[in-house]
């Protein structure tokens, strides 16, 4: 029996996400295949994700010098309980499933947010004297992300997200692109059709 985390990284619903159709696809797979399986899906849209703001940046700060976190304001000490929260979930999991779009050749920032919250010195990676070291290591991902054109990987929103997972230890990385319908609409659904039937055997294994 596996934890796995699915982080959902796009404000609209499958009825016109094909990140979000691809998804469904791989869970409705997936739920069939592993019953027992434990799934949690975090809407970075919809839920709690706080971003490194002046409340966060300031409480980091003042705990590196000291400063106990019962000390810090209540606003501090809400956005840093949260934020270590789902750095607790995702280290809690096994695999890992996001699914997001590709906007302005970047990620969206809701789900850029929920990123800086699994990069924590201390937690899924450490300094050392031969440079940082991943503490993360051993879980999967799949990476579903929909673009409007093709980048075979290339765009900025995927290197950094395989930058970051490798940085924190995870190599066992599974990519889905559903790419191009922008620039061939006619084909749209021809693209969608393999993008669900590849999430779907990816699905049977993972």
């Amino acid at each position: 029996m596996s934890n796995t985390l699915v982080i959902k990284g796009h404000p609209l619903t499958s009825e016109t996400s094909f990140s979000l159709k691809a998804l469904d696809q791989f869970l409705s797979t997936y739920k069939a295949e592993n019953p027992s399986d434990t799934i949690t899906v975090l809407d970075v849209f919809a839920d709690n994700v706080p971003e490194i703001d002046v409340d966060i940046a300031s409480a980091f700060n003042a705990m590196a010098t000291g400063t106990e976190f019962g000390n810090l304001s209540a606003e501090q000490q809400a956005k840093v309980a949260r934020f270590g929260e789902l750095t607790e979930q995702f280290l809690a999991a096994d695999k890992v499933v996001i699914a997001n779009p590709l906007w302005n050749l970047s990620m969206p920032t809701r789900l850029k947010a929920w990123i800086d919250t699994i990069n924590v010195a201390g937690k899924t990676f450490k300094y050392t004297a031969e440079g940082p070291v991943g503490l993360a290591g051993g879980k999967k991902v799949l990476h579903i992300q929909a673009n409007g054109g093709a980048y075979d990987g290339n765009d900025a929103s995927s290197q950094y997200l395989n930058s970051i997972l490798n940085f924190i230890g995870i190599d066992d990385i599974t990519s889905v692109y559903i790419e191009g319908h922008a620039y061939e609409p006619e084909r749209a659904n021809e693209i969608l059709a393999d993008a669900l039937a590849k999430v779907t055997s990816i699905a049977k294994e993972f």
